[in-house]
């Protein structure tokens, strides 16, 4: 178990990329950062939490994507090419996985 220490907002720029098959990517904005520490206090790791609410690690993940990284475009330089906004009112059972994009 982790237990979390601290939680801060993600500045625009950052997302989080998945992949969600041999040769797809989709990528999702990071919304806030996590600091989680090891229920004996032996580690801490920092995650990002995206606007469906995955994150790297979580137990509850859907199986269909396997994360990737973290990349951060700056605002002005737009939005990765696979990134895939929530639509209002979608929750994270309805995150659009299996929707194929290129990869990379």
């Amino acid at each position: 178990m982790k237990r979390i220490v601290e939680i801060v907002p993600a500045r625009p720029g950052w997302y989080a990329r998945w992949r969600i098959g041999p040769d797809a990517t989709r990528s999702y904005p990071v919304t806030l950062w996590a600091l989680l520490e090891h229920h004996d206090g032996s580690g801490r790791e920092v995650v990002g939490v995206d606007c469906v609410g995955q994150w790297p690690g979580a137990d509850d993940d859907d199986m269909s994507g396997d994360f990737v990284r973290y990349l951060f475009q700056t605002p002005d330089s737009g939005a990765p090419e696979d990134i895939e906004p929530p639509s209002a009112g979608r929750s994270r059972d309805e995150a659009p996985h299996r929707q194929a994009a290129p990869a990379a």
